[in-house]
């Protein structure tokens, strides 16, 4: 097979596996592994040439320990000292230790056995860091537990990728060699970090000066390679040194280009690294060896999550966080793949089953995680407690609060909002995930409290069935779909204004229910045409009515509040006779149900219908044919004369 048809095998067969496994929220690493098995030698054999991929695929570990070393940071290593080398040391060590002692107890050798330790006590970064950002828990107690592990797990690849080897000398040279290799590691990285730190720099202003995007990918390149080939020649790994190269670009300026430049290059070739993962798997040895397989998994899964759970515990977590850490991190990870392919000599069994072990941990991990607060509130009775006076806290807080706004969210855009309703005399209540801020802001007077937007107990207790508006502030689609859900389950008729980063989920959040939605790089655009023009020396009132006539079109609940406004100072009189915007839900009985808006005909009482929102999907200037069914939410707009007018005759017989 061809180079050329090398690379397209693997392109088409790695595109049709990610988009599958995207669509069904599971990690594309799984659909690369999956590729690797299908096109393998034990498969379709498809890939002569597994050997050239393989060379290929290296690169993907280069550029892996490359990303992990520009999210090396001192300072945020101090500030999880605790997690990371208290929780994270021993969750290593132990997890090691009992895995290397169970696996000798078949007759495994001990070098062996810590080899397949260092593998197994690896959980995946890259799932868990992603479910927690999808699930907003970076913050809270266990995300901390979580992040702290992962960080240490990450560090300690480093010596492991130097000791791994060694083990499976023979045990009367295997003392020399390893201290040799250490040695070597200690000097290498010593020469590199000492004089490194100050070429780096020098270097990296001088290869700026040239301003050219294609220059400074290119010398990203050279650096990485360069020092990992420095290693290699020193007798230690590629890896080694591309994270050694990271972290001395991760105390520039530059780290942040830099992570941006080398993202497609380290995703597509981790990528082949995993697919050529999956070509080791051999589905015939491993029809006779299932219940190694299983027993195993289950071994793996209880051994990490006992761990994890008592030290946790035993360091002064909850009983329900020690649980919920002991859940995300019981799985194995990526790096599980990068430690067993250097161990060398591996009993081909041995490697079938903790290749399996691993991607079956993989696979199962979202759904740990799915089912993680169910069995924490199961098996821990004072979870119940807590969460009761969490959510009492927040009624607490809403009591005696009536028509407010609950705002989703209490950061930067969140706490703009609320000066703004505070100015208005408009009461609001706050749901934010972030103790720090949530205690400095419930200090400083703000009305915002700790509490899950996503959860209906926290929406029901910020005063849900009282509110007049609920905005969601942090621009999160999942987040808002699920609370749009909860909305229109409990309070169909309240109007929901979501913001999103783009128009991209718009359609999407609009089929939800959402009664407007707010995309941040419309707004940016607006403000910047608005001082470009203004610069350029159109006339101002002609760049306001610009900007509001690209608003009423695009926000068309606001329509009826630009129509007609001049630039002028209004007085309170004339706000009155502003046109307004009314929700109205059709419940049992109204009058409205089962006729078209053109039988009702509500234009003769000048108001006119904007929207309907019907089983959470809401139509935007719906047809005059269109008739109105019971549980209907149809948003009328007129002044507030014709707007009471038009919801006495949808009610009223």
């Amino acid at each position: 097979m061809s180079a050329l048809s090398l690379v397209l095998l693997l392109l088409g067969a790695s595109v049709l596996a990610v988009v599958v496994f995207r669509r069904f929220n599971l990690p594309p690493v799984l659909g690369y592994l999956l590729v690797g098995s299908i096109i393998g030698p034990h498969a379709l054999n498809l890939m002569h040439d597994v050997h050239r991929a393989e060379y290929l695929a290296e690169f993907g570990v280069v550029f892996l320990m490359f990303s992990i070393g520009l999210e090396f940071s001192l300072p945020k290593l101090y500030a999880m000292k605790r997690i990371v080398f208290g929780l994270g040391l021993l969750q290593v060590v132990i997890t090691m230790a009992l895995v290397a002692g169970l696996v000798m107890s078949f007759g495994v050798s001990w070098q062996l056995g810590i080899a397949l330790g260092g593998v197994f006590a690896m959980s995946s970064t890259a799932v868990l860091t992603k479910l927690l950002a999808e699930r907003l828990q970076l913050d809270s107690a266990h995300g901390r537990e979580i992040l702290g592990v992962l960080l240490f797990q990450d560090l300690a690849v480093v010596p492991l990728l130097v000791v791994i080897p060694s083990l499976t000398q023979p045990p009367e040279k295997l003392a020399m060699l390893l201290g040799v290799a250490l040695l070597k590691a200690v000097v290498v990285l010593a020469v590199i970090l000492v004089f490194g730190q100050r070429l780096m720099r020098k270097w990296f202003h001088f290869v700026a000066r040239a301003k050219s995007s294609e220059v400074f990918v290119l010398n990203v390149l050279l650096i990485t390679l360069s020092l990992a080939t420095l290693t290699e020649l020193a007798g230690l790994s590629l890896a080694l040194g591309a994270f050694v190269a990271g972290m001395l670009i991760s105390e520039t300026e530059y780290r942040l280009q830099v992570e941006e430049d080398i993202k497609p290059f380290r995703d597509v070739l981790m990528g082949l690294f995993f697919v050529t993962i999956g070509v080791k798997l051999d589905l015939h040895i491993l029809l006779g060896l299932w219940w190694q397989v299983l027993l195993a998994l289950l071994g793996l899964l209880a051994i990490k999550a006992l761990v994890v759970g008592l030290l946790s515990w035993r360091l002064g977590a909850t009983p329900g966080n020690a649980i919920r850490s002991a859940l995300w991190l019981c799985t194995g990870g990526e790096f599980g793949f990068v430690l067993l392919g250097e161990i060398v000599r591996v009993p081909r069994e041995i490697q079938q089953v903790a290749l399996t072990v691993l991607v079956l941990s993989m696979l199962i991990a979202p759904f740990i995680v799915h089912y993680s607060e169910r069995i924490v509130v199961r098996f821990v009775a004072s979870e119940w407690l807590m969460r009761s006076m969490q959510l009492t806290q927040i009624a607490a807080q809403s009591m005696g609060t009536e028509k407010h706004a609950i705002l989703c969210g209490f950061g930067r855009s969140g706490q703009y909002l609320a000066r703004f309703l505070g100015q208005e005399g408009v009461n609001y209540i706050a749901l934010d995930l972030d103790p720090d801020r949530v205690r400095e802001a419930a200090a400083g007077g703000e009305s915002v409290v700790f509490g899950d937007a996503g959860r209906k107990e926290a929406l029901i207790a910020a005063g849900l069935m009282r509110a007049s508006v609920l905005i969601i502030t942090i621009s999160d689609t999942a987040l808002a779909e699920k609370v749009l859900h909860h909305v229109h389950e409990l309070r169909p008729d309240l109007p929901v204004v979501v913001r999103t980063f783009d128009e991209r989920d718009m359609e999407r959040l609009n089929k939800a229910g959402a009664a407007e939605v707010v995309p941040e790089a419309l707004e940016a655009s607006l403000m910047l045409a608005s001082h470009a023009l203004v610069l350029l020396g159109v006339p101002i009132n002609r760049v306001l009515k610009r900007v509001r006539q690209t608003r009423a079109k695009r926000y068309s609940l606001l329509r009826g509040f630009y129509r007609g406004q001049t630039d002028r100072e209004r007085d309170e009189d004339d706000e009155h006779h502003l046109p307004r915007l009314h929700s109205v839900l059709l419940a049992a009985g109204s009058a409205g149900i089962g006729q078209t808006l053109d039988e009702l005909n509500l234009d003769a009482l000048n108001c006119e219908v904007s929207a309907i929102r019907r089983r959470g999907i809401r139509a935007l200037e719906p047809e005059p044919e269109t008739r109105l069914q019971e549980g209907d939410v149809v948003v009328v707009l007129g002044e507030p004369e014709a707007v009471m007018a038009a919801e006495q005759r949808l009610l009223q017989k």
